[in-house]
């Protein structure tokens, strides 16, 4: 009889012993991205902000780093700019790090990207004539092993974050020179950040598929964090209808991405030898 203790079991693992929205960094700061706007007024507040100034500052800030897609708290012009640097003592927006990047004559481009913990993971874009797809991973590895899928031959090492899920889409976004431009030029303090008046450029972006590194159903509560900020009218903005969850089939986990999520469901039908 075989020894099942030294079969790889596929199912929900993350390496990680400890569940984390927040990727400690070396100098204390905490990265922003990938966090929602009552999360970001959270720690706005154990940072030392009053209730209303935590609230005010999260709506600002959430606006800047997910609508405009801005790394720096200096950019944020509604902000007072004496608030800037105590955002930028305490707060980081980060972004993947980028090891590699491929553009092919055809459009397609391809990133290889690593975490801030030194694991490489990757994004594509693919460009047609009607749309354009980013190809989006959820996990470093995977524990599933079907044998059509490079990723089906590494061993998970851990679930992505949210931050470095949507940071995925905002990296590409970067690239495609796709946020918003104008000017919102104001530097009274507490201004509405709706006030200024500036315009989005057309869409390369247009779709986004979980079909990258791992299983999105694996890294459930991750992969919908994300896909809900890139979903929110005050932040990315993309339609759910415009997102496809691709998945090898884990039962449990699609009824819950049906009510949670919401997105489009792809169920990989395959057999077992293939």
């Amino acid at each position: 009889m075989a020894d099942t203790a030294l079969m790889p079991i596929p199912g929900q693992v993350d390496p990680v012993p400890v569940a984390r929205d927040i990727t400690p960094r070396a100098d204390g700061r905490i990265d922003l991205l990938g966090l929602p706007k009552a999360r970001i007024r959270e720690l706005f507040e154990a940072a030392g902000l009053d209730t209303l100034q935590a609230k005010l500052r999260a709506k600002q800030v959430f606006h800047w780093l997910y609508h405009r897609g801005v790394t720096d708290f200096e950019a944020m012009t509604d902000i007072a700019k004496t608030m800037r640097p105590w955002l930028a003592a305490r707060f980081v927006i980060g972004r993947p790090e980028v090891v590699e990047a491929q553009h092919s004559v055809d459009g397609t481009r391809k990133w290889l990207l690593r975490t801030a913990d030194g694991h490489d993971f990757e994004m594509v874009f693919i460009p047609d004539a009607d749309r354009g797809t980013l190809c989006v991973s959820s996990q470093v590895g995977c524990t599933l092993n079907c044998t059509f899928c490079h990723t089906g031959t590494m061993k998970l090492v851990r679930n992505l974050t949210p931050g470095e899920i949507v940071g995925q889409v905002m990296l590409a976004r970067d690239a495609l020179g796709e946020w918003p431009k104008g000017s919102m030029a104001s530097d009274a303090e507490d201004q509405d950040d709706e006030a200024g008046h500036y315009t989005a450029d057309g869409r390369l972006l247009t779709n986004i598929v979980m079909m990258g590194m791992g299983e999105p159903l694996y890294n459930f509560d991750n992969v919908r964090d994300a896909l809900k900020l890139v979903m929110d009218g005050d932040g990315l903005a993309l339609s759910k209808r415009r997102i496809t969850l691709s998945t090898s089939g884990v039962v449990p986990m699609m009824a819950r991405c049906g009510e949670e999520i919401g997105v489009n469901l792809a169920v990989s039908l395959h057999a077992v030898t293939n």
